[in-house]
């Protein structure tokens, strides 16, 4: 099972181009980098919501870690990985903003905090 996670999340890297933040379709993946992680995110539509899977691992031959969670329209799942002492978080943000997943990886900001605030509050 393992095995299966790990070669379905590398398909999905290779799969996928690495931007810093993207509108991301359903069905599709998108390669992320967190930290010492890597791995994918991807999405599907479901009755309740947009239901995310974000599977990332610190090396092929490494045991992968998988975040699940459906969102709803202004919701938002941020995963964060700890760096050194004095060092800021590595963080992966997905928000929902209507029908469209936006993924924000470290170092970025497409959102201001105006506007993210105001995406929240849908």
């Amino acid at each position: 099972m393992t095995r299966h996670s790990i070669a379905f999340a590398m398909g999905l890297l290779a799969m996928t181009g690495a931007a810093a933040a993207s509108d991301l379709k359903a069905g599709n993946g998108h390669s992320v980098h967190l930290g010492r992680f890597d791995g994918a995110v991807y999405y599907t539509v479901e009755k309740d919501g947009y239901r995310v899977v974000a599977t990332v691992a610190p090396g092929a031959d490494e045991q992968p870690i998988r975040f699940v969670s459906t969102l709803g329209p202004g919701q938002r799942l941020l995963i964060s990985v700890p760096q050194a002492i004095g060092q800021p978080s590595a963080d992966l943000e997905i928000i929902r903003d209507g029908e469209v997943l936006v993924v924000n990886e470290p170092g970025t900001n497409r959102f201001d905090s105006v506007t993210t605030s105001a995406i929240l509050e849908k």
